[in-house]
């Protein structure tokens, strides 16, 4: 039958979660200690502790050298041959090595008191050394982890087989972190030289955090099917992702996104709600800075290599877009894309006579059909007299309700529409001359050579989505498109009691019931 001593190290294995060889080691490295401390040495590498499972003993055996009788000068480490003829005949010679019982008297009294720390202190240290060991390898991982604690300073978070701390340097400051609170955080270090043992640090601001979520989400991140490219984050706040697709026939945005948005949505609910942005990563600095803006609409990018700044151009109603709140838009542009941006709207750069206005109108034009030229909307103040001015010129009278609020005011080739509140409230034309809303929006003229459209058939006008997706068409609101529509153009066109919406690849994309009034 085995004895206590090994009954309490298989509990201490088990309650510890470690090997049992290395509980007994740290038992016999505890006994050795007590040994060296009742005999005074320094050395031990010639003894041995020897315990014995069926009667639980404890025996210390030292390794002697068998010299003459007067030669003996270390008696630890040398023995005379008449002592040791006497304990081992058959190796009491001259030139051989004798094992020689030298338990202490009493010694399983003094060892069960002064072991206890030394053994505790040889587990603390190979536990140390097995988590250190554990862990190492996976530094940028994403673990599962429960908080254990939360206060002014730090989170520890339990990981399962040690626990990790989250500094509030590495926390989401709009995040609120409570006891027992299970969620995702990256291994961002493993420190092995602290008194305590290894100290792991977690965090959850980190971008690597968003782009490892990203690779459980889409199957082709993880296959390489799909590469993230770059990664800009405000944390708790927005997130830009680059993505590029490494093979052909692959939509990298669209596999990032997933159908009906599942897969982004799966990692938008992980970080409780932060906004992520995903664009395709271009090699043209400009196409690249381009998407990265989105979704503001911009007209074109001048680039200035040697102080790698771009100054882009945007529509005066994709201005506030374009920047963002507080800047975040084009600040995360910047770090995606590691070029400034200095964004203006066509309203400010006509006062500086910048070229850059020339080479803006003319992308605007070639993007649309010269029957369909639009600067989309504007908000414009109506003056006391009910009047607005746009462009140097004075409009008006608007309704009395009017004065002192903003309107929206959508300019064509040959007449201005105004807009309050999505409703069509009244129309001129460009000398100034009210339209009736009923004629406000005439037939599109008939071009040279063009084939007269069919009674109720338009031809394609070029529409900007707006923010919440709708777009104007003939006068009245149609929509919302999805969303990776919103700061687009899509064509719209009449046919009979319906409007056809394609986007500019001419693809079909919805279909709406004609509005009458």
């Amino acid at each position: 039958m085995k004895s206590d001593l090994y009954t309490a190290i298989a509990e201490l294995a088990a309650e510890r979660n470690m090997p049992r060889e290395v509980v007994t080691s740290a038992v016999e490295h505890a006994l050795k200690t007590v040994y060296k401390r009742a005999r005074g040495i320094e050395e031990d590498d010639n003894v041995r502790v020897e315990l014995h499972p069926d009667t639980g003993a404890i025996t210390i055996v030292v390794d002697k050298d068998v010299v003459a009788d007067s030669d003996v000068e270390d008696p630890q480490r040398q023995i005379g041959v008449s002592e040791a003829r006497r304990i081992d005949p058959e190796n009491g010679a001259i030139g051989r090595v004798v094992t020689v019982d030298d338990t202490p008297k009493d010694f399983g009294r003094i060892a069960a008191q002064t072991a206890k720390q030394v053994v505790m202190q040889k587990i603390r240290e190979s536990e140390r050394e097995r988590v250190y060991n554990e862990y190492r390898d996976r530094v940028g991982e994403l673990i599962n982890g429960v908080v254990q604690r939360a206060d002014n300073k730090a989170v520890i978070v339990d990981l399962g087989k040690a626990e990790a701390v989250m500094p509030v340097r590495e926390q989401v400051p709009a995040e609120r972190y409570r006891n027992a609170q299970r969620l995702k955080v990256l291994l961002l270090e493993v420190n092995a030289s602290t008194d305590k043992g290894p100290q792991l640090i977690v965090s959850r601001a980190h971008p690597d955090v968003v782009k490892r979520l990203f690779e459980i989400e889409v199957p082709e991140i993880y296959s390489g099917a799909v590469e993230i490219k770059a990664i800009a984050r405000e944390a708790g706040l927005r997130t830009k992702v680059a993505v590029i697709a490494t093979q052909d026939n692959v939509d990298p945005v669209g596999s990032c996104v997933g159908v009906r948005g599942v897969r982004i949505q799966n990692i938008v609910t992980e970080l409780y709600g932060e906004k992520i942005d995903v664009v395709e990563w271009s090699s043209d600095t400009a196409t690249f800075i381009t998407k990265a803006l989105s979704p503001a609409k911009v007209l074109t990018v001048n680039l200035d290599e040697a102080d790698k700044i771009a100054r882009v151009i945007v529509p005066t109603d994709q201005m506030s877009l374009a920047i963002g709140k507080e800047g975040q838009n084009a600040r995360l542009a910047y770090k995606l894309t590691h070029w400034k941006i200095d964004v203006k709207d066509t309203e400010a750069l006509k006062a500086l006579g910048d070229d850059l206005i020339d080479k803006a109108r003319a992308a605007a034009l070639a993007e649309r059909p010269d029957a369909f030229i639009s600067l989309g909307r504007r908000p414009t103040m109506v003056l006391g007299d009910g009047t607005m001015v746009m462009d140097d010129r004075t409009f008006g009278p608007l309704p009395e309700e009017l004065i002192g609020r903003s309107v929206d005011v959508e300019q064509l080739p040959d007449r201005l529409d105004i807009f309050y509140e999505r409703t069509l409230v009244a129309a001129f034309s460009m000398d100034g001359t009210p339209l009736s809303l009923t004629d406000a929006v005439p037939p599109t003229p008939a071009m040279t050579g063009a084939i007269a459209a069919p009674t109720g058939t338009t031809t394609g006008q070029s529409r900007i989505v707006r923010g919440d997706g709708t777009f104007t068409f003939d006068g009245e609101f149609y929509g919302p498109l999805a969303a990776n529509y919103i700061g687009g153009r899509v064509i719209a066109r009449q046919e009979g009691d319906q409007v056809i919406v394609t986007d500019e690849a001419e693809n079909q994309i919805a279909t709406y019931a004609v509005h009458h009034g």
